[in-house]
């Protein structure tokens, strides 16, 4: 029975040795989900500043939420400046969601993959990423835009947002291996990933900043994968704050630690892939 390789080395000579096939699928993957519409590629535009709209109406108008931690005071604070502090943590969670979102099924919606021997199965929650990746280039550009007519600059700070995305996309990546191989033998989990990314949503610091936790229960929100990654890139993106290191690196190093068992969970199961499917 043939056996696959789950150290680092082997996967870092695979995405080397792949890397243009990846963009190649990444491409076809970004474009063909607007094939045949009418507007095309321009819902990657269009899709974003909708979603900006319905979240800034809700939250500022309807909820009357407020944000403080940067320049705007807190009470005074327009729409606009709402808006962007609230894009750049939409930005984010977008990108985990839609990777995590379709990481059950990676497998299962490829299986004349599966049948090839040779296909490098391993680089299916990189081509999403890379997928997902495009689309949030789009969105920061967007928001940047965006700041620049609400606040007249964008902070210099904001060149520091490939840093923050880093170990995000290394998670990410780790997070995707687990569901994709485990989707293969535990379909249910397609069905009900969508309810745990919705609930994680709004556990998120998206909609709301931590300092407006009680502060018993900051501690439990840092638990959340998703609250550094988003903290983050309001202070590079908006409140024109450098990385805090120390975080960084803790972080890095939890997902280095992810995407190494993810990668060789996905390694050890894959060879029951086409047995199953």
């Amino acid at each position: 029975m043939h056996s696959f390789s789950v150290s680092p080395r082997y996967l870092a000579a695979s995405l080397v040795k792949n890397r243009r096939l990846m963009l190649d699928l990444a491409r076809r993957d970004a474009v063909g989900r607007y094939k045949g519409s009418f507007l095309g590629i321009l819902w990657s535009l269009l899709t974003p500043l909708l979603m900006l709209s319905i979240y800034t109406f809700v939250f500022s108008s309807v909820f009357k939420s407020r944000w403080g931690g940067g320049a705007a005071d807190p009470q005074t604070a327009s729409k606009g400046e709402f808006a962007v502090v609230l894009f750049a943590g939409m930005i984010m969670f977008n990108l985990f969601s839609e990777c995590i979102s379709r990481a059950p099924t990676l497998v299962l919606s490829h299986t004349n993959f599966v049948k090839k021997i040779i296909f490098p199965l391993e680089i299916l929650p990189c081509v999403t990423l890379l997928s997902a990746l495009f689309h949030l280039c789009v969105s920061v550009i967007i928001l940047l835009l965006a700041e620049l007519f609400t606040a007249g600059f964008v902070p210099p700070t904001a060149f520091l947002l490939p840093v923050v995305l880093i170990p995000l996309c290394v998670f990410i990546l780790g997070a995707s291996w687990i569901l994709a191989a485990t989707g293969v033998y535990l379909r249910d989990i397609g069905q009900t990933i969508g309810i745990f990314i919705t609930a994680l949503m709004f556990l998120s610091p998206v909609f709301f900043p931590v300092s407006s936790l009680p502060e018993r229960f900051r501690k439990y929100v840092y638990l959340n994968p998703m609250t550094y990654p988003i903290e983050q890139s309001r202070d590079v993106l908006v409140w024109g704050r450098s990385i805090d290191w120390s975080r960084w690196g803790i972080y890095t190093a939890i997902a280095l630690l992810v995407a190494w068992l993810g990668f060789a969970w996905f390694q050890k199961t894959r060879r029951g892939f086409a047995d199953v499917i």
